[in-house]
């Protein structure tokens, strides 16, 4: 990843943006007269508020802070200004870019994180993957506003953002549910968490029905990961549990998927890998936060001895469930976790999935779907989300919905009618909870299959900043 360096002088030899506040500013700006009418003429006339100026050596840019927006809209829109900067220098195979921020808040955070998650490539499988890496190698920030402690903390960010989506990216050839479960340790390892990884054995005897049963289709065995961070001066004595649904792959089991379904299944394990990266960043950056994770992980096939509808499962908390369809294995494997988080006598429990193409129906691809039982914290997530342009809608959790649940055979079935089809799963799982809880359903927005600005091609990570920023502002208690 880009080195990000803080620092009270401008390298004039490297391309640089300037931040300002205002058009009066770019009088002071080492420019000719012509390049400062251009800018003017340009920032004027502009929604987007971003001029490009280009020279012999290097290229400049001059972007304009809108102090009428509200800083969430003037972030994003620094994010999106970062991706089309970062377009130009890599073009222009630069090594080093300057942010100089004139502005009167931290826009160089926003416009630094746009670069560079624009940079984000994988290239693993590329066979002259050498003259497709990055020249960019470091950004510089001057800054007033911007502390030490912010460009700690993005970095961290940012780190955990290009785990996730290497996670996503990897393909089942590769990333089995063992695997899934070797990378957690690597990165814990390097992130500074600790790992317990439970095999099948370990999940037999503890009687997680739901994951065994998705797993009875696959050659490969289930994991169960529990990830730890739990530094000596934490705020928090109850633990705040993250759990992830780590789908490696989804064929829909024996209700399996059409074709056009399957393209993006790798992308199941989103959020196993928004948890995973949530806790590398928090872990680099030292946050005084106790966390436990979860990450259930197998994949879900039509093959060996595969559930079937109307099987009935018996799962970890003794609930029975009768499966009307294989293709809503989600819900079953986060179902055993939710229910083994109540040992942790947890403070929150947020669990993130992609869970359902209904939301997606619901909301599209924008934003993600929010449900659960703590108003004043989903009230919190939500504000966060704008805050990182990493939107979520709230749908209500009913209790009409669960009607659509209810089995002539076991205690639950695993979906619902046809109408509402992400709040009735948002009721299955809530039926595993006695704690407060958030569910995060990132269907829409976890998976790009067209570029996206700053959040590219294929795995967004989607989850990793919007967790990494809530559990900071418990921190500052905002």
């Amino acid at each position: 990843m880009i080195k990000i360096n803080l620092t009270d002088k401008i390298d004039k030899k490297s391309s640089a943006v300037f931040i300002l506040s205002s058009l009066n500013q770019i009088n002071e700006l080492n420019l000719s007269k012509e390049e400062k009418q251009f800018a003017q003429k340009k920032l004027k006339n502009t929604d987007d508020k971003f001029v490009q100026i280009k020279s012999l050596s290097v290229t400049n840019f001059i972007v304009l802070s809108d102090k009428k927006s509200p800083d969430y809209k003037d972030f994003e829109r620094l994010r999106k200004n970062g991706n089309k900067i970062f377009s130009v220098i890599s073009e222009d195979k630069t090594e080093k870019i300057s942010i100089v921020d004139y502005s009167d808040k931290k826009s160089a955070i926003p416009l630094a994180e746009g670069i560079i998650l624009s940079s984000y490539t994988f290239l693993k499988y590329f066979k002259d993957k050498k003259k497709k890496e990055l020249k960019l190698k470091n950004l510089e920030i001057v800054s007033k506003s911007v502390k030490k402690k912010d460009i700690v903390n993005l970095s961290s960010c940012l780190t955990g953002v290009f785990h996730a989506r290497d996670i996503v990216n990897e393909p089942l050839s590769y990333m089995s549910a063992k695997q899934l479960s070797e990378e957690i340790k690597i990165i814990g390892k390097n992130s500074g968490f600790k790992v317990e990884v439970f095999d099948k054995k370990r999940i037999e005897s503890l009687k997680m029905g739901g994951l065994l049963a998705v797993n009875r289709g696959s050659i490969d065995p289930p994991t169960f990961s529990i990830l730890t961070w739990a530094p000596a001066n934490a705020i928090n004595d109850r633990p705040y549990v993250l759990v992830g649904k780590g789908l490696v792959y989804d064929t829909g089991g024996i209700n399996l998927k059409p074709g056009s379904g399957l393209e993006t299944m790798k992308s199941d394990k989103s959020g196993a890998a928004a948890v995973i990266g949530a806790f590398a960043a928090i872990s680099k950056a030292k946050l005084p936060i106790k966390i436990i994770g979860l990450i259930p992980a197998t994949d879900n096939r039509p093959g060996n001895n595969a559930y079937v509808p109307q099987d009935i499962i018996k799962m970890y908390d003794g609930t029975t469930v009768e499966v009307l369809n294989t293709d809503a294995e989600g819900r079953m494997i986060l179902a055993d976790a939710l229910a083994y988080a109540k040992k942790y006598n947890p403070e929150l429990v947020i669990d993130v999935a992609t869970l359902t193409g209904a939301a997606v129906v619901a909301i599209g691809t924008q934003a993600t779907a929010v449900m659960g039982n703590d108003k004043k914290n989903i009230e919190k997530i939500i504000k966060t989300g704008f805050d990182t342009y990493e939107r979520l809608v709230e749908l209500p959790l009913w209790e009409d919905y669960k009607e659509q649940l209810k089995s002539d055979f076991a205690d639950l079935k695993n979906i619902g009618g046809r109408w509402a089809g992400s709040i009735t799963a948002g009721k299955f799982l809530e039926h595993f909870t006695d704690y407060k809880w958030i569910h995060l359903d990132i269907a829409g927005p976890a998976f790009n299959e067209t570029y996206s600005s700053y959040n590219g091609k294929g795995g967004t990570g989607v989850g990793v900043r919007l967790l990494f920023n809530f559990f900071t502002n418990k921190i500052n208690n905002k």
